[in-house]
């Protein structure tokens, strides 16, 4: 039997916010887990095909840490929990 193979592909969603507030007060740090994960599920099921899963990091990442936030996002994908063979 095939195994099957996932990728996990980085993708942006592209957004402004307009405040006269500095960014770090303007960002929600007491976001529960069980609110961020219906956020993934309703950007997964509004964005994209049956069977794709979303992770997201609901921050401003300045562009040098960037490399650090996808792999981030790579073991929220697919490191939970799991062993490496």
């Amino acid at each position: 039997m095939e195994e099957e193979r996932f990728v996990a592909v980085p993708f942006a969603l592209v957004g402004i916010f307009v405040t006269d507030k500095p960014v770090e007060e303007s960002i929600r740090t007491d976001l529960t887990p069980e609110e961020l994960e219906k956020l993934q599920e309703l950007l997964a099921r509004f964005l994209f095909k049956e069977g794709v899963r979303v992770a997201i990091y609901p921050s401003v990442v300045p562009p040098d840490q960037a490399e650090d936030a996808v792999r981030e996002f790579e073991e929220l994908i697919f490191g939970e929990g799991e062993e490496e063979e």
